[in-house]
């Protein structure tokens, strides 16, 4: 099974268990928004350019509000079910998916305090890794700094080439991906001049 296919049922898992009106790391959105955007991306192709082009967002986001009004056991469903066959994420989901489930569902699972790192077997942080380094190479776009990336084994790579200032941020594949991504709740440390750590922290990251 694909890392897309494994982390989609888990997402899928872990929002039943907490329910459609937990918190999340999207912002102000909950389980339920997270679920409707999840939907809306895979079903409704008008939305897709929306996504990624701010003039058309508005559009995008009334879709994706219309869809919360579905009934949770039927938007769970669905997103567990993947792409349909006329979907163009269809073909490309074990690719296009991997990022975006993992994600979603650590921002479903540390939307609330008191969350741990899960412990995850050594291919899929191998696998995470691999999606580390290519986000990376967008998600530090708010900046020039120089990042680099470093396993807890010590393996390095630099995921964003700029100036000579540099950062070093060290954890494991998995908490890399989010912090590249945006996301603050994560166990990773920083290492270089204090006021480039803070200026990276606050910089835009994400895609």
């Amino acid at each position: 099974m694909s890392l897309a296919r494994s982390e989609r049922h888990a997402l899928v898992r872990t929002m039943s268990e907490v329910g459609p009106d937990a918190p999340t790391l999207c912002g102000d959105w909950t389980t339920r928004d997270l679920a409707a955007h999840l939907l809306v991306r895979e079903r409704r192709v008008d939305t897709m350019p929306g996504i990624m082009i701010p003039p058309l967002a508005a559009h995008t986001e009334r879709v994706r509000r219309d869809a919360t009004d579905r009934q949770w056991a039927h938007l769970l469903a669905d997103i567990e079910s993947g792409p349909p066959k006329w979907s163009p994420l269809y073909l490309l989901d074990s690719v296009a998916n991997a990022a975006e489930m993992f994600v979603h569902h650590e921002d479903v699972r540390r939307g609330t305090p008191g969350w741990e790192p899960r412990a995850l077997p050594a291919d899929v942080q191998d696998q995470l890794w691999r999606l580390a380094r290519m986000i990376a190479r967008a998600g530090y776009k708010g900046t020039d700094i120089t990042v680099i990336f470093e396993r807890p084994g010590g393996e390095q790579a630099t995921v964003r080439k700029r100036g000579p200032r540099i950062v070093v941020l060290r954890g494991e594949p998995s908490e890399l991906l989010l912090h590249a991504f945006g996301r603050d709740e994560v166990r990773v440390e920083a290492s270089g001049d204090a006021a480039d750590v803070a200026e990276l922290t606050a910089s835009q990251r994400g895609l």
